[in-house]
């Protein structure tokens, strides 16, 4: 039986947990070799283990751009504030890692796609649909979004 990923790679950021660690579990039982990042490294050590093989660890955090040299792909991160009670720290936080992150991280890995290949973005549901206590998180989660149906590179 073919698998639809035999023979790709794919770099998964923040996949020591949640629906990139299932992204990665996925992407490995349909053949690919996966690379995944987390910035804590004993979640990430779990990950690995739990994915089992075809999967290698990459320490790393993706609002540190200093890092996008070994990641690559789409990473989030949730914090509840109502509209009100938003602060600077709250939406630079955010938005660092949900939009400036993921630009950057598939901007470094442009260079790989020689041949082409998709780039996955995930974002949310709530970037199409209003979620009390996350409108910060969705205005993220909508450039992501925006991002992925505009970001063609010809």
């Amino acid at each position: 039986m073919s698998k639809k990923l035999e023979g790709r790679v794919a770099v998964i950021t923040g996949a020591n947990s949640g629906i990139g660690l299932a992204t990665a579990r996925q992407f490995v039982a349909e053949g690919a070799h996966v690379f995944i990042t987390g910035r804590r490294q004993g979640e990430l050590d779990e990950a690995v283990r739990q994915i089992g093989k075809h999967v290698t660890g990459v320490p790393g955090d993706v609002a540190n751009l200093g890092d996008l040299d070994r990641l690559f792909a789409n990473a989030g991160f949730l914090a509840l504030a109502p509209l009100g009670s938003i602060g600077e720290e709250h939406f630079d936080r955010l938005f660092t890692i949900n939009v400036k992150g993921l630009l950057f991280t598939v901007q470094k890995a442009l260079p790989l796609f020689m041949t082409g290949g998709p780039i996955i973005l995930n974002a949310s549901v709530a970037s199409i649909k209003g979620v009390e206590a996350c409108s910060v998180y969705s205005a993220s989660r909508a450039a992501v979004r925006s991002l992925a149906r505009c970001g063609r590179r010809s």
